[in-house]
């Protein structure tokens, strides 16, 4: 009997997308709506739009998984590591949303944060093969940040460096729940314990104005872009390639934000940044090339990968701790 209750053509079709694909899926969706919620800060404040954002993608999720208590029980550390990600993924929204709300761009919101995957990968590469994409990524990080003449605000600073942290927790615990559970319903908890973590913080700053029909628009719309999707793609991603392949592809969020930042924002860049753009963005390809060969030698004798991917992410995540 299966844990999960979504039509199964869905899950079909996803798991026919190869993994880094839903990735980087998920990676436009959420600097999208990280560029979109500025709309509604006027009203209700960063603080109220992560609450909104978060409720809204809960009760979209519990439609579509319909969790159960029952099921989730009979997986051993299921809850513990469903309630970690939860308030991880609380505390990254929260961070992140605040720091583009100090007035830090956000190209530079994004790329800060992903010192936090960053990190992962640096730390579970033991070949050549995976250390150059990461050290590549570096540099494009290094050029995306140092293109910006602008005086940054150190607040902002600090809650972007505390939503990479943040972001790299969820990364690990996130992908120790993909093994122990089958993935909707337990998203579907984890987005209903975030939404009630950041509830009291929502409330206070938002009031209501989180009633009103412009700021609900604007959260349904940044729920589904930004929370729904690219959640629920990233857990399905997670099943497949190791945390440190994964903390290497999101290297395309600085790019993503900082051309969502110009599309939607009017932010505007320097060409160091754009050549910094460039260099994420071949990191990002290079880790796409070095997963793609592994892929066909994680497959058992039955041809199921599902096994071997379970123990290809224990590995990277025990080095990521390591």
């Amino acid at each position: 009997m299966q844990l999960d209750s979504a039509p199964q053509g869905i899950p079909a079709v996803v798991g026919k997308v190869p993994a880094p694909c839903l990735v980087l899926v998920g990676v436009c969706g959420i600097q999208f709506g990280a560029a979109l919620a500025p709309r509604a800060y006027p009203q209700v404040g960063s603080a109220g739009v992560v609450f909104l954002r978060l409720l809204i993608a809960s009760v979209v999720l519990c439609v579509m998984w319909r969790p159960r208590r029952a099921a989730l029980n009979r997986r051993k550390g299921a809850w513990p590591a469903m309630l970690g990600a939860g308030t991880l993924l609380a505390g990254h929204h929260i961070a992140f949303f605040a720091a583009v709300e100090s007035n830090v761009p956000l190209g530079v919101v994004a790329t800060i944060e992903f010192l936090g995957p960053f990190t992962i990968a640096l730390a579970a590469s033991r070949r050549l093969a995976d250390l150059v994409p990461a050290c590549l990524a570096a540099g494009g990080v290094a050029l995306l940040s140092g293109g910006n003449a602008v005086s940054l605000p150190p607040g902002g600073i600090v809650l972007a460096a505390l939503a990479a942290c943040c972001w790299a927790g969820y990364i690990l615990v996130s992908a120790r729940m993909a093994r122990l559970t089958d993935g909707g319903q337990a998203l579907a908890v984890v987005f209903t314990w975030a939404a009630l973590v950041s509830a009291p913080y929502g409330i206070l700053h938002g009031g209501t104005a989180l009633l009103d029909p412009h700021v609900l628009w604007v959260a349904a719309v940044v729920a589904v872009a930004s929370s729904v999707l690219p959640y629920s793609l990233n857990l399905e991603a997670l099943r497949r390639i190791p945390p440190r392949v994964f903390g290497v592809l999101t290297s395309l969020e600085p790019a993503a934000g900082a051309v969502f930042g110009l599309a939607v924002l009017g932010q505007h860049l320097r060409w160091p940044q754009w050549l910094g753009i460039a260099a994420v963005a071949g990191a990002s390809a290079g880790a796409t090339l070095v997963s793609s060969q592994k892929e066909p030698r994680a497959r058992n004798a039955s041809g199921s990968a599902v096994e071997s991917s379970a123990a290809h992410e224990q590995g990277g995540v025990t080095a990521a701790r390591g």
